[in-house]
């Protein structure tokens, strides 16, 4: 009989802390370099360590508390706010403008900070993840006024995609809803968002963004939002279904023979809640 290799002894700990809602992966592993993530009073050298749960984990002195169900907001991120939790030029960030009540958060994706609109916030890293992934398919959509001319067939081409600087951009589509004297408004949507993506590829077809909106984000829109304006959504479920019945596929791929507790009973249960 062969022996079976041994089981990782837990995950990550930047996906368990993402999944906590304390930052995402990429910054929970900058925040190690930066010597804030302890492990049971221990300051912590490296991302690779492996835990089950957030517990004896404190980030700048401070317990991690247990994971809460979802929760997904939408704010109006304004001008002049840069999307990270901390800023080392000493800019304004959006986790400053919020209310205090809430809960640690962060972004879903990132709008730079000269561009405003529809800035998704969650308390669950893994959830920010899924609707960041390409492979996932989330529209993005913004209204972006610019400078110059252009019509229907020379926004065409983009719907192909286009290389620019040795980067590929998937397909866009560009509508002009206004023209007047060389100022357009038109409604942009792509896929991947790629770093000022709208902007190098409106620039490509000769035109400059003076103004970028971000009006929708998958199945979520800005709406009647305010500027600085945040709203929490509800029934996330009905939202993203693909996402809230992870737990209940895992469960149909059970091994066949497998004995346990009645399913009905087992997935009514676990069934999560938001």
């Amino acid at each position: 009989m062969t022996d079976r290799p041994d089981k990782p002894k837990g995950e990550r700990i930047a996906k368990i802390l993402a999944r906590a809602g304390v930052a995402s992966r990429r910054e929970v592993e900058r925040m190690i370099a930066d010597g804030r993530i302890a492990l049971n009073g221990k300051i912590l050298e490296t991302p690779a360590t492996l835990v089950r749960n957030a517990k004896g984990i404190t980030v700048d002195g401070n317990p991690v508390q247990k994971t809460e169900a979802a929760r997904l907001w939408r704010y109006y991120k304004p001008k002049g706010l840069v999307t990270t939790h901390r800023d080392p030029r000493g800019r304004p960030t959006v986790f400053e403008k919020l209310p205090q009540n809430m809960p640690r958060v962060v972004s879903v994706g990132r709008l730079d900070i000269n561009s405003e609109g529809l800035l998704l916030l969650t308390n669950d890293g893994g959830l920010a993840r899924y609707l960041e992934l390409p492979a996932n398919g989330w529209d993005r959509t913004y209204r972006a006024r610019a400078y110059g001319r252009a019509t229907t067939e020379t926004l065409a081409p983009l719907a192909g995609g286009v290389e620019i600087e040795g980067v590929r951009y998937g397909p866009v589509q560009a509508a002009i809803d206004t023209n007047q004297a060389g100022n357009l408004w038109l409604t942009v949507t792509i896929q991947e968002g790629k770093n000022r993506e709208v902007r190098k590829v409106l620039e490509h077809v000769g035109l400059t963004v003076n103004r970028l909106i971000r009006i929708g984000y998958g199945p979520f829109k800005l709406g009647e939002l305010n500027p600085e304006q945040l709203m929490e959504m509800k029934s996330l479920h009905q939202f993203l279904p693909g996402y809230f019945k992870q737990p209940a596929a895992a469960e149909k791929r059970k091994p066949a023979g497998h004995k346990g507790p009645n399913r009905n009973k087992h997935n009514a249960h676990h069934r999560r809640k938001i």
